[in-house]
C-alpha cells in the first residue's frame, strides 16, 4: 500500500485550498483516496461549509494543534493566516494583535519541514512584509534544497476572476507566468449589470451592505444596477427644495407615475432623478479613481449623484442628465455572485454541517446537524477566503 500525500492546511477556512487542489489531483492522475487533507479551523460556519462539501476530511480545530504531525512526511503546508493585524483598513497592530499567527507559521515551517509550502496575506506595510519574509526564510534554511531566498509574489485576482484582490503569496513552488482570463463582472452576474469591468475587492465586511455614497465617493462595496423592477412607482431620492415631504419626492421615470394631485403652488409636480457625465481617471490595477495620475487618460462615465440632488444648471449639457432605471436601481452582489468572484462553485457556501457532539464520527452523520448558512456568514467567509483559481495556478507545478 503506497503512502498517502499528507497535506496540512492551517487556517483552512471553508477549504478553498482543497478546491484549488482538485485540478492538480486530476493533472497527476490522483484522487482524494491518494491524499490525507488535515484542516485546522476554529470558525464554526467556515468549518460547517467545509464539512458539508468535504465530509471525510480530517479536522483538528485550532492551528496550534499542528504539533501532532511533527516528524511526519508533509507534502504541502499551506494557510492564509489572519490578515486583520496587517490590513491597511485595520489598526495595523501586527505582532501586538492577539490574532496574529505569523510566529506560528514560522514554527510550523521549521518543525514540520514540508516539501512545499504556500502562505497568503494582504498587502501590508513594507516593514511587516519584510519581517514575515525574513521569518519564513530563516525557518526554511534548516532543511536541504532550500538555499535560495524566497520573496512574496503579488497577484491580483483580476487576472483570474472579475474582481480586484491583491494578495501576497510566499511559496517555494515554481510559478509559471499567467495571462488574464478576460472575465468581467457582467459575466458572473445573476441579473442586472455593472458600470465597471472588475468588482471592488469583496472583503469580510461586505455583509454590512453598500450605498451609492460609499460606491462612488469611497470606491468600496461593489454595487450592481438592476433592471428587474417594473411595477408601480418608485421613489429614488429627495429634491433639495422647501416644503412638505410629498413635494420633495423624486421618482424613477421608468416606473408608473405617482397619483396626480391638484398641485397647488410651485414645485409640486412629480420629479425624476438626475446624474452627471464626468471625466474620471480609473487606475486599471486597483479599479479606483486616480485623478492625479499623469499616466492615466481620463474617460467620461455616468455617475449618479450620491446625495440624489441635481447639480447647478450651467450651459454645459453634460452637467445634468436624466438618470433612467438602468442607472438608478442598485443592489449588492448576491452570495452566489461573490462565490463566482472567488471562483468557488455555485452554491458552495449555501449549506453547512455542524457537529453537535464532541464524540462524533466523521463518517457517521447521526451526530451532525445540517443547516442553511445565513447570507451574512456566507459574505464573511467568502471575503476571508482565497480566490481558488489563483491558488490552483500556484499549485500546478508541484511534483509528487
Amino acid at each position: 500500500m503506497k503512502d498517502k500525500l499528507k497535506i496540512i492546511s492551517l487556517c483552512d477556512g471553508m477549504s478553498c485550498g482543497a478546491l484549488a487542489l482538485e485540478p492538480w489531483l486530476d493533472q497527476q492522475g490522483l484522487t482524494w483516496d491518494d491524499i490525507e487533507y488535515h484542516a485546522f479551523e476554529i470558525d464554526k460556519y467556515a468549518d460547517a461549509v467545509s464539512r458539508y462539501n468535504y465530509p471525510l476530511m480530517y479536522r483538528h480545530g485550532d492551528a496550534r494543534n499542528y504539533k501532532k504531525f511533527i516528524g511526519d512526511d508533509i507534502f504541502l503546508l499551506m494557510g492564509g493566516f489572519p490578515c486583520q493585524p496587517y490590513s491597511f483598513s485595520g489598526k495595523g497592530g501586527a505582532t501586538d494583535d492577539e490574532r496574529d499567527l505569523s510566529n506560528l507559521i514560522f514554527e510550523a515551517l521549521r518543525e514540520l519541514k514540508p516539501k512545499y509550502f504556500l502562505f497568503e496575506n494582504v498587502p501590508m506595510k513594507k516593514e511587516q512584509e519584510q519581517r514575515i519574509t525574513k521569518g519564513i526564510n530563516n525557518n526554511i534554511q534548516v532543511y536541504p534544497l532550500h538555499s535560495y531566498w524566497i520573496d512574496p509574489i503579488v497577484i491580483n485576482s483580476q487576472d483570474f476572476s472579475a474582481h480586484h484582490r491583491k494578495r501576497l503569496y510566499w511559496t517555494n513552488i515554481k510559478i509559471d507566468q499567467w495571462v488574464d482570463k478576460g472575465i468581467v463582472l457582467n459575466d458572473i452576474l445573476e441579473d442586472g449589470f455593472s458600470d465597471r469591468d472588475k468588482s471592488y475587492c469583496v472583503d469580510a465586511n461586505y455583509f454590512k451592505g453598500g450605498s451609492m455614497k460609499m460606491y462612488y465617493e469611497k470606491a468600496r462595496r461593489q454595487l450592481v444596477f438592476d433592471t428587474v423592477h417594473k411595477r408601480g412607482c418608485r421613489q429614488v431620492g429627495v429634491a433639495d427644495i422647501k416644503g412638505y415631504d410629498i413635494i420633495k419626492r423624486v421618482y424613477d421615470p421608468e416606473y408608473k407615475a405617482p397619483a396626480l394631485t391638484t398641485m397647488q403652488g410651485g414645485w409640486r409636480q412629480p420629479k425624476v432623478a438626475v446624474g452627471s457625465i464626468i471625466n474620471r481617471k480609473i487606475n486599471p490595477e486597483t479599479g479606483k479613481r486616480d485623478d492625479y495620475n499623469p499616466d492615466i487618460q481620463a474617460k467620461p462615465r455616468i455617475e449618479l449623484r450620491a446625495d440624489q440632488k441635481s447639480g447647478s444648471l450651467t450651459t454645459v449639457q453634460k452637467d445634468n442628465i436624466v438618470v433612467y432605471q438602468e442607472e438608478m436601481f442598485w443592489r449588492n452582489l448576491t452570495p452566489l455572485e461573490c462565490e463566482r468572484l472567488q471562483t468557488v462553485p455555485d452554491g458552495y457556501t449555501e449549506m453547512g454541517i455542524f457537529a453537535n457532539d464532541k464524540d462524533y464520527d466523521p463518517v457517521l452523520h447521526e451526530h451532525f446537524q445540517r443547516k442553511t448558512i445565513s447570507n451574512s456568514q456566507r459574505y464573511k467567509m467568502l471575503g476571508n477566503g482565497w480566490t481558488v483559481a489563483v491558488i490552483s495556478h500556484l499549485m500546478k507545478n508541484m511534483e509528487k
